[in-house]
């Protein structure tokens, strides 16, 4: 299907819902058969493929300055967030579904269930950026995200290009790393309709990683099988300021 993928890009008219940031974002992206995915989509979403091929997506990050509209400007609750997450679209929009979302916080998940009816979980979460390796724009960082809920466990090492590497860019339209990266609805069944959710921001700047050391249970959790093995792409990104919009029937 040729999709629309440009509009959910633009702001929606009117005022946010709230503002927040995203930061030190990593993208591990894994091609997965589509009748896997479909068994666990609610049945009026479709299943969004890039040249026929479907992907799920564990996404560690933090979430920085997170408040609503009317809340002062100088208050923001900070956490730690990683989300399982594949791709959708519904009458020809599309945009992500989530399986599951982890953030450290009670207040946030309490929240996000309450507000958008999203499938978030309480998790003991950290975050580390190791000692760069130089000085400067040739530096090269490390940085390290774990998760934990129950018996599920998630951890990641991963290195990211220098600062001045030419590998740092925005995703070009029609790309496989614009159609995983550059999504900006999301969609959820809530009392048996679906709902969906805009946020806007500005593109990503992100560059493919080297991931040094990976441990992952949530992908398992959703229902996802891959056999121990590694990601079929791995990206970084410094982050991106954001705005939500209400939830409402789609």
């Amino acid at each position: 299907m040729d999709l629309d993928r440009t509009t959910p890009a633009r702001r929606p008219a009117g005022r946010n819902a709230g503002t927040q940031s995203w930061r030190d974002l990593l993208f591990l992206h894994w091609e997965v058969p589509q009748e896997v995915l479909r068994a666990l989509v609610p049945a009026p979403l479709e299943i969004d493929t890039y040249h026929g091929r479907a992907y799920a997506a564990v996404v560690p990050f933090k979430m920085r300055r997170i408040r609503p509209a009317w809340s002062p400007g100088t208050w923001g609750l900070n956490f730690y967030e990683t989300n399982v997450r594949t791709y959708v679209h519904y009458q020809g929009r599309p945009g992500v579904y989530f399986f599951s979302l982890d953030a450290n916080s009670r207040l946030a998940v309490w929240a996000a269930r309450w507000g958008w009816a999203l499938p978030y979980y309480y998790a003991h979460m950290q975050g580390s950026a190791g000692p760069a390796d130089a000085s400067g724009p040739d530096a090269l960082q490390t940085y390290t995200y774990t998760c934990r809920r129950g018996p599920v466990h998630s951890e990641v090492s991963y290195t990211t290009p220098a600062e001045s590497s030419s590998a740092w860019g925005t995703a070009q339209p029609e790309t496989l790393e614009h159609f995983l990266l550059e999504r900006y609805l999301l969609f959820v069944q809530k009392n048996n309709t679906i709902h969906v959710g805009q946020v806007h921001h500005p593109p990503y700047r992100f560059a493919p990683v080297q991931v040094n050391q990976l441990r992952d249970g949530l992908l398992t959790a959703a229902g996802i099988e891959t056999g121990s093995r590694p990601p079929d792409l791995a990206h970084a990104s410094p982050g991106v300021d954001v705005e939500v919009f209400r939830i409402e029937p789609a």
